[in-house]
């Protein structure tokens, strides 16, 4: 106990690495505290006999201190796991530190309850959803866009540079002063050969396509002309009889006209119907057949 207020005697007055002066209070940084507070009684290096209570990757230890173990630095601290049941807990505090000061025993259960309810509130944000900030790196999204760019143009010249290449040695221009590879010069051949198939093709299906449009076109015109001339007969022969029962009524009549037929017949535009119409006049008059 002489040793303990020595020691204290020494920290309060001079200097300790763990003291944290404020314009109200001292507090202390030491892992092993109680309290957090610089004083007597919390003074973890300052009492021979301390215990305290510590959370690790969320399991919680109590941590004994004796005068026995001061010598051996390394075996200073007795750990015990604790229960993750609160009531469990408490007896086992109760039974570690029974004879312990009750200043000790009470801090010790009030950092218990304090830790457990903070690891409460730890797993019930776990299970809830949360936002997941992802930061937006802009200088790396850049240069890869410039990178981008820089191969596009880099393929583009690529092609072309290719192109002109083939299209050289094509007309002769090298001669046979380079060795050129024969296998993209035959790739580029076939491919032209390609692009001439397709087009010929195509206007071979729609040449073939026009005649059938056409033939059937001329095969309707044959039909509709071949019905229309039938009824022009029929009509003829039915106007023709109509006038000669007029003129016989018509007995004053001296001098009788021919009936005149204009009949006008388009076969280059080809009309798909046609309309007659007929008039009959006096004997002054002709008669008239207008399309």
């Amino acid at each position: 106990m002489e040793n303990d207020d020595i020691v204290w005697s020494i920290i309060n007055k001079s200097f300790c690495s763990y003291k944290v002066n404020t314009k109200t209070q001292r507090f202390c940084r030491n892992e092993y505290n109680l309290t957090g507070l610089c004083n007597r009684s919390s003074c973890p290096l300052a009492n021979s006999q301390y215990a305290t209570v510590r959370e690790e990757d969320g399991n919680c230890f109590l941590y004994m201190k004796t005068a026995e173990r001061s010598g051996f630095p390394r075996n200073m601290w007795e750990k015990v796991k604790l229960s993750k049941s609160l009531e469990k807990a408490l007896r086992q505090i109760n039974e570690y530190l029974v004879y312990w000061p009750g200043f000790l025993k009470q801090k010790c259960k009030q950092r218990l309850l304090k830790i457990s309810q903070y690891l409460i509130r730890m797993r019930k944000l776990r299970l809830r959803r949360q936002k997941k900030l992802v930061p937006i790196q802009r200088k790396q999204d850049r240069r890869e866009r410039r990178r981008e760019e820089k191969a596009l143009i880099a393929a583009r010249l690529d092609s072309a540079i290719e192109k002109e290449l083939l299209e050289r040695l094509k007309r002769g221009t090298y001669g046979d002063i380079y060795n050129f590879p024969q296998v993209a010069f035959n790739k580029a051949l076939e491919e032209e050969e390609e692009e001439d198939v397709q087009p010929n093709e195509y206007g071979e299906d729609e040449e073939n396509e026009d005649e059938e449009q056409e033939e059937e076109i001329d095969e309707e015109l044959e039909r509709e002309l071949e019905e229309e001339s039938e009824n022009d007969e029929i009509e003829y022969v039915e106007a023709d009889s109509d006038l000669e029962r007029e003129l016989e009524d018509e007995s004053d009549v001296e001098d009788i006209q021919p009936l005149t037929t204009n009949v006008v017949k388009d076969n280059t535009r080809r009309k798909p119907r046609l309309e007659i119409e007929y008039e009959t006049e006096t004997p002054s008059k002709t008669a008239k057949r207008t399309v």
